[in-house]
């Protein structure tokens, strides 16, 4: 039986106001009873996070690894459940939620045996050199240390791998840090049952109660209060471009400004190349538009921007895709406000007048929406600014270039993305290299003959990128190199091996390097 109430230092509890979750497919009411933080709730979250925050971060990478492992065996637990409760909240489909459960628990998995790794807290050592000239050089050791209590804001898109146990909770906690997680309220079963997860890997590894906090909540109040709090040293967010600028604000303007990982939006361009259109224009219309619809083009990842050379091979790509998508029906979105966003957006370029409708698949009622795509010319997406923002949803926007110097023009005139795709044959080379230093000052992820929709979570992934696609150009939120948003360095001037960190200790398993780095 789902709760509809708060996780706070161990105990389900009541607090603030309630709001009611709804089936987007049905809009049938699914709990009609959810509680609503207030900042009082909310802050009782964030001092039971601090006062776990010493013990936890005081453990051992091992300790926290089999803490991780336990977590995921929890989830997968409960997975029929799950399943069950997710498909209802989000209209999701169970071959797609049970994907995402295994994404979730893998990269649980993943964090684990990284930590237990250890190099991912960079500890360094320079040893004292007294008899240096003209001055000695006194021991010196550093090493990562996790940062505080961290605020996780819970994603409509992702209600497992980016929401109460995802990537940014599995690397708050991975790097030693309680996590406090606010619940999107589109999935507030989900969010309880995944909580309940976390909660039973706490008892059994033994954790401190604190180290991690479900706060359910549907008012700007909750969100609001969980990033101005004071214990709250960092925040992890996924979601709008306006919702997470106005959270980024609020975190930098505290009297203690706190780091906000936000991802807030991305187009993700698409270069399509000559030579590759001029030999496979059909078969990439069709790839393309397949990753358009893909999860109602509701993936932060989503192809919504193409870029080409205008002609015959570019005409035959368009009536490529557009036949792909005009026989896709309508389907439903995560939430009726996320409907209507799209709804409105897709009327506003309509309005416009500046470009062409090439596709427009009839809108269902309620959730129900169907894919639209637009053409226009460079010149005209250049004077337009309007044209170069996300749409939430599969839509996206073919921009015809008359020559190379306008692909350059338009490559130079993006904004900061997420990913950057290019579509070529070798035979592109020459055309593609002056655009490459370009468009990688734009982009977080560049890739070449595949789509972007769909982000591997390992070592070398990067899912971030310039603003607006994210808050901190530096910061991935998917991947191992995640886990280091939530550490600081730490050095240690002149200290007796017994007060030192253990992996900084020279009796370390891990032996210290020419260079002074142990790895």
């Amino acid at each position: 039986m789902l709760t509809g109430k708060h996780l706070i230092d161990g105990e389900w509890v009541a607090g603030g106001g309630v709001f009611q979750t709804v089936a987007p497919a049905t809009g049938e009411v699914l709990q009609a009873q959810v509680c609503d933080a207030d900042a009082a709730t909310v802050a009782l979250a964030a001092e039971a996070a601090e006062r776990a925050f010493p013990a936890f971060s005081a453990t051992t990478p091992a300790e926290r690894a089999a803490f991780l492992r336990a977590i995921a065996e929890e989830i997968e637990a409960r997975g029929e459940q799950l399943t069950e409760v997710a498909g209802k909240e989000t209209a999701l489909p169970a071959m797609r939620l049970n994907g995402e459960r295994g994404r979730t628990t893998g990269q649980l998995k993943l964090f684990a045996d990284w930590i237990e790794d250890g190099s991912c807290f960079d500890a360094r050592i320079d040893r004292a050199m007294p008899d240096r000239q003209p001055l000695p050089r006194p021991d010196i050791r550093l090493v990562l240390k996790a940062i505080g209590p961290v605020g996780v804001f819970g994603a409509s898109n992702f209600p497992l791998a980016f929401s109460t146990a995802g990537g940014d909770t599995a690397s708050a906690l991975a790097a030693g840090c309680p996590v406090v997680v606010k619940g999107h309220p589109a999935h507030a079963g989900t969010a309880e049952i995944v909580a309940e997860a976390i909660r039973a890997a706490i008892e059994k590894t033994g954790m401190p109660k604190g180290t991690f906090g479900l706060v359910q909540g549907a008012s700007i109040e909750s969100g609001s209060a969980l990033v101005k709090h004071p214990l709250i040293k960092a925040v992890g967010f996924t979601g709008s471009l306006r919702g997470g600028r106005a959270l980024f604000d609020l975190a930098v303007s505290r009297p203690e400004p706190i780091p906000f990982y936000g991802e807030l939006g991305s187009i993700n361009p698409t270069f399509l190349m000559p030579a590759a259109l001029a030999a496979r224009a059909d078969e990439i219309g069709k790839g393309w538009a397949q990753s358009l619809t893909m999860g109602v083009g509701q993936f932060c990842t989503n192809p919504g921007l193409v870029i080409a050379l205008d002609g015959p091979d570019l005409a035959t790509f368009t009536a490529s895709a557009c036949d792909a998508l005009g026989g896709v029906p309508a389907q439903t979105m995560l939430t009726a406000g996320i409907a209507k966003a799209y709804r409105s957006a897709i009327e506003a370029r309509q309005a416009s007048g500046v470009v062409e409708v090439k596709v427009s698949g009839t809108q269902g009622a309620g959730c129900d929406v169907a894919p639209v795509v637009f053409e226009t010319t460079a010149a005209v997406w250049l004077e337009n600014p309007d044209l170069h923002d996300e749409v939430f949803g599969p839509a996206a926007v073919i921009v015809k270039c008359a020559n190379a110097d306008e692909v350059a023009r338009v490559a130079a005139a993006l904004e900061g993305q997420l990913t950057a795709t290019f579509i070529m044959e070798d035979a592109d080379l020459e055309a593609v290299h002056p655009l490459l230093p370009v468009v990688e000052r734009k982009v977080g992820r560049m890739i070449r003959n595949a789509y972007p929709t769909g982000v591997e979570v390992c070592h070398a992934m990067m899912h971030g990128g310039p603003y607006p696609a994210s808050t901190d150009v530096r910061s991935t939120s998917v991947g191992t190199k995640a886990i280091e948003r939530f550490l600081r360095p730490v050095a240690y001037q002149g200290f007796l091996q017994e007060m030192l960190p253990a992996a900084l200790k020279d009796d370390a398993a891990t032996p210290v390097l020419d260079n002074g780095t142990r790895r």
